[in-house]
């Protein structure tokens, strides 16, 4: 099967086809949960937890880090 002349759909349709027949229908659909595109404003949420840095502050934190660990 030379896959450089299947569209995308066929591709995806016969990595399904592959994955039923492999996993089984409760398998195949436990591993389309692990690729499931999650919700939410990933960015967003990221800055309102994280607190604003410079690479600067971030370069001393690691390096602080690095200290004690060798301490």
């Amino acid at each position: 099967m030379n896959t450089q002349e299947l569209s995308q759909e066929e591709i995806r349709s016969i990595g399904l086809e592959v994955l039923a027949r492999e996993l089984g229908p409760a398998g195949l659909i436990r591993f389309l949960q692990m690729y499931e595109h999650g919700n939410g404003d990933y960015t967003g949420d990221r800055e309102n937890i994280l607190p604003r840095q410079t690479a600067a502050q971030i370069t001393e934190k690691i390096r602080q880090n690095r200290r004690e660990v060798k301490q």
